[in-house]
């Protein structure tokens, strides 16, 4: 625990301007940022008698080992700047906001020639038109199968799209007639985009005037007799009557709107907010988070604007946004969310009327949410505690290990051996720490030799960083050498994109009501920065107490004396062997057992499990890779991109093999040295053997089509193993 005043600057230092401060650890990590109208004011509450502190914001400094700022011009750009670098550093004292799920949204890909209706969840895309949040992607899907009777927009995939389009037979829907089948011609495209269009204006709430229009072709045609046409359009305005229908109108004034309500403790927030367009509910999504620090309902409201609105921009930031209290001052936020917009956009709070009761209804479910969170999170709080204490106890640490780093080697029979790292702070996954290997010091099924190399690799890049920072400890070994070929690609992240990392559970970081207990961070999935700026997450710059091998002694062994070897003398070490589920800690010749219904066997085992799964996802792709590979993977600086395009351009590796060295060139990006290095490549390279038909022997004039794994065009079947010839470790 750090003294404030040993890293308190003077105050005639700090300027008093706007800008933006950061408060760094020991490790250089940035832990906390904050904005302020005046620096000097705002820095100097944080350095008072740490009586008087929050307790939160207690944690926050005296964790803290140094603080900086950066001067701006305005309140408007210090807004700018504190969103940029709360994205960027992911402090662990900060208010942030985390979804509870990744909220589907009903999307219309306008930027394809036959554009699509499809859910669509993550990040926005350009040239898709986006409509929701929906709470339940089923709503959705509800809502497409009315409107498809009267908009007949495409909705497959492009597989079945092509298929559809070289058999000359449309999907069922086609049949139906809920799709045009533009797919076999039956649409032009400009026709088929002009229906996408209807139907975005009709899900953006421009609805009286397409029901209006349908009512007066069923009155003329039923004055003309043509009863089934009117039936049919008699029909067609039911189905989008009762699809407005599900979005009931809430404001009469078919206002655009985003509602947002607040409910709170002492320790934690929850936000909801109803998105309105043309007066109905468009979507609701919600958030909970820690309050980290003593922060005001407006101070949290301005947060859920940045977290709304920090990527949005034109029509998806509202005219109006409708709160329970507004931020101090409101007039740098009102100018930023205007100049997100490209207008002028109302931000107040509703005074009398259907907003004000609309607002009352946001607020109930912000309270019901909240309710239910602390509801789930107060037995997952005690229960990962209580787990932490018991794996302390079992292994005598001196405290409870709140970054544990647990390994594990997979290879199939000796060959594409790997190795993973996984990450769990306080209990929670940390998936943007996660990192993998390749193991490179020798060949051949080892994994004593292995888990010996991964382990040195791995803390030699944390030394490496100590000396970089000048943390060096006392009896290190200065003069040892980085691992041989631990570069970059030890240490890329390919993250799991598991749906569990999407799952609901605690937000941002916060402790325990009591003081005690581990301070508890976020396990949000967040992109690997490769950059060594000080304070971004760097590849192996944070120590762990805790280092769990998948295995039993002899791995337990190898592990310790890795660290030993190194000078490495503070990290526990301990192995799970997976026969008796045992733990075996070095020296010791008989195992530790916790009881089967310990919490802390049951967490050794989640970070065992998991690290066995990220080790074996990363083998198989290491082997598919290697047997996917093709003549073109040989030629020097062919990128994917370039590769796919002469793919593209030629439609096979036998056609670009009989190409010309000025006819490749004609493939964009291609120049005349990397035609010839290509063309010699190809003619180096043995064809493939031609496919025979074991029904008639005859031989298959294949014309090697590009595969959907491959990056050459070449097949991937052949020479694929039989997964029962070997297993996976």
């Amino acid at each position: 625990m750090a003294d404030p005043s040993s890293y308190r600057p003077r105050p005639g230092d700090i300027p008093d301007s706007p800008g933006v401060y950061r408060f760094r650890d020991e490790h250089r990590r940035v832990i906390y940022v904050g904005k302020a109208k005046s620096l000097r004011q705002r820095l100097a509450n944080y350095f008072q008698d740490l009586a008087n502190l929050h307790p939160r914001t207690r944690t926050m400094v005296t964790t803290a080992a140094s603080v900086e700022w950066t001067v701006v011009s305005t309140e408007v750009e210090a807004l700018q700047l504190e969103y940029s670098w709360i994205k960027e550093y992911d402090p662990r004292f900060n208010v942030k906001y985390r979804d509870d799920k990744s909220y589907p949204y009903l999307a219309v890909t306008m930027n394809e020639q036959f554009p699509r209706v499809q859910v669509m969840r993550g990040h926005k895309k350009k040239g898709v038109r986006y409509f929701g949040p929906y709470a339940h992607a089923w709503a959705i899907r509800d809502t497409v199968d009315l409107l498809l009777r009267v908009f007949p927009v495409r909705t497959c995939s492009a597989g079945v799209f092509k298929n559809a389009a070289r058999t000359g037979r449309p999907c069922l829907l086609g049949y139906i007639g809920k799709c045009s089948a533009p797919c076999v011609g039956r649409i032009a495209p400009e026709d088929h985009q002009e229906l996408a269009e209807e139907f975005c204006d009709f899900m953006a709430g421009r609805t009286g005037t397409y029901l209006r229009r349908l009512e007066k072709q069923m009155m003329e045609a039923a004055e003309e007799m043509e009863y089934e046409r009117a039936a049919r359009l008699r029909d067609d305005i039911g189905a989008l009557k009762k699809a407005m229908e599900k979005n009931a109108v809430v404001l009469a004034d078919a206002t655009d709107a985003d509602l947002i309500a607040v409910a709170e403790d002492e320790l934690e927030a929850a936000v909801q907010i109803f998105h309105v367009r043309g007066g109905r509910v468009r979507g609701q999504r919600g958030w909970v988070t820690d309050k980290v620090e003593e922060v005001t309902t407006g101070a949290l409201v301005e947060h859920a604007l940045q977290q709304l609105y920090g990527e949005e921009s034109g029509d998806a930031v509202p005219k109006e946004v409708l709160v329970p209290a507004l931020p101090e001052p409101v007039e740098p936020v009102q100018e930023w969310l205007t100049g997100r917009r490209g207008s002028n956009v109302s931000l107040r709070i509703p005074q009398r009327g259907d907003k004000k009761a609309l607002m009352e209804t946001v607020q109930r479910n912000a309270q019901q949410a909240l309710a239910l969170h602390k509801t789930k999170r107060a037995s997952d709080l005690t229960t990962r505690s209580r787990a932490l204490e018991e794996i302390a106890e079992a292994l005598d640490l001196d405290s409870a290990p709140l970054r544990i780093e647990c390994y594990d080697i997979s290879h199939l029979q000796g060959d594409d051996v790997v190795a993973s790292m996984v990450v769990f702070e306080d209990g929670l996954q940390r998936k943007s720490e996660y990192r993998r290997f390749q193991i490179k010091g020798f060949a051949g099924q080892d994994d004593v030799r292995s888990m010996h190399e991964v382990i040195t690799r791995r803390f030699k890049r944390y030394l490496a960083e100590k000396e970089r920072t000048g943390e060096w400890a006392d009896g290190a070994d200065t003069d040892a050498p980085l691992a041989e070929g631990s570069g970059t690609p030890d240490s890329l992240v390919q993250g799991s994109g598991t749906p569990d990392s999407l799952a609901g559970g605690p937000g941002a970081n916060g402790s325990l009501p009591d003081g005690g207990g581990a301070v508890f961070a976020d396990a949000e999935v967040i992109a690997d920065s490769l950059k060594d700026d000080d304070g971004r997450p760097k590849k192996f710059a944070y120590p762990p107490q805790l280092v769990v091998v998948d295995g039993g002694r002899p791995q337990v062994a190898a592990a310790r004396r890795a660290l030993d070897e190194l000078g490495i003398d503070d990290i526990a070490v301990c192995g799970l062997a997976k026969r008796l589920e045992e733990v075996w800690v070095p020296g010791e010749d008989d195992p530790v057992v916790l009881p089967r219904t310990s919490e802390g066997l049951y967490l050794l085992q989640r970070v065992r499990d998991e690290a066995h799964r990220f080790a074996i996802t990363y083998q198989r792709t290491k082997r598919a890779k290697r047997f996917r590979a093709g003549p073109l993977d040989d030629v020097p600086g062919l990128g994917e991109t370039r590769k796919q395009a002469l793919i593209k351009h030629f439609g096979s590796v036998k056609k670009l093999r009989s190409a010309t060295i000025e006819q490749i060139q004609e493939v964009p990006g291609i120049g005349r040295k990397t035609a010839e290095t290509i063309a010699v490549a190809l003619a180096q390279a043995a064809p493939a053997a031609p496919a025979v038909n074991t029904a008639t022997g005859e031989i298959i004039e294949d014309e090697e089509p590009d595969t959907t794994g491959g990056s050459s065009g070449e097949p991937v079947t052949a020479g694929v193993p039989d997964e029962r010839r070997g297993q996976e470790t």
